[in-house]
């Protein structure tokens, strides 16, 4: 099925969705609607079931139950399709550091099917949408965090995508290359009608720029709405802290297990 199954308000819709490992169940029958066009963000502690919902939404693992469309494709009938239409960006490093900037957008260019015709045009538009026209010919290793966040965003924008899923966009990263990241991926719901759907532990990251949040908890959906309604429901004075205290009962903890530290501590360090 590549046939759109949403109305033209909606480009992500989970149904029920699921994923279990054995005994244990990581997401548990989660019903949500992205609208077309949103900064979406997904919010919890680690294990709340943030990364294997993404997981499941961009095809790299299969539900257990449940049923979900991205671009208007099923997961589970054309993973292959859904694959076309979006972005992925994770958390960890997708970058080569020992190729160019340049080099490493082409290779994108390749792996994405972006036309032969259109590649050289399409990268030098990318680089200079993330302000890296001076860099393009460095090699990546040399980079900053900042500007190694801006490639990976650029490499995931190169065929267009409806959808753009980012995992921890702006860990490790310094308040002005947040801010820097920040700006771009406004600039890319603006300028490409983009739906950006990002998992945080950063409220500061939410308050700036998501229209509309989910907060899971123990893999099932606690709340979803826009962040200041959902401040206001609790307390006229209420921050997304208290309202995260609210709905699943303690402060956000951004430490997990061994390999959710490990991971956090690499990413970190690689982005300076």
């Amino acid at each position: 099925m590549t046939q759109s199954v949403l109305d033209d308000t909606v480009v992500i819709r989970m149904q029920q969705l699921t994923r279990r490992f054995g005994d244990f169940t990581a997401v548990d029958h989660l019903t949500l609607d992205v609208r077309r066009g949103q900064i979406f963000g997904l919010l919890g502690s680690n294990g709340a079931g943030k990364s294997t919902l993404i997981k499941m939404l961009t095809t790299l693992l299969p539900p257990s139950e449940g049923e979900a469309f991205v671009a208007g494709v099923s997961i589970l009938a054309n993973p292959a399709e859904v694959r076309r239409r979006i972005g992925y960006v994770p958390q960890m490093l997708s970058a080569d550091g020992m190729l160019t900037g340049r080099e490493n957008l082409l290779f994108s260019a390749r792996l994405y099917a972006v036309p032969a015709h259109e590649r050289k045009q399409r990268i030098v538009d990318a680089l200079h949408f993330m302000a890296l026209d001076e860099s393009a010919d460095k090699l990546v290793k040399n980079y900053s965090g900042g500007m190694i966040r801006r490639l990976e965003l650029a490499q995931a924008m190169l065929h267009h995508p409806s959808v753009l899923f980012l995992d921890e966009p702006t860990i490790g990263l310094d308040p002005l290359a947040r801010r820097a990241v920040w700006d771009r991926l406004r600039s890319m719901r603006r300028d490409f009608n983009m739906t950006v759907l990002l998992t945080t532990h950063d409220m500061e990251e939410v308050e700036n720029l998501c229209d509309e949040l989910a907060i899971l908890h123990s893999g099932r959906l606690a709340v979803t709405g826009i962040p200041s309604e959902l401040c206001k429901a609790i307390s006229p004075t209420a921050t997304l802290d208290d309202v995260f205290a609210h709905y699943c009962g303690g402060v956000i903890e951004r430490s997990g297990g061994f390999a959710d530290t490990r991971n956090e501590r690499n990413t970190a360090l690689r982005m300076g």
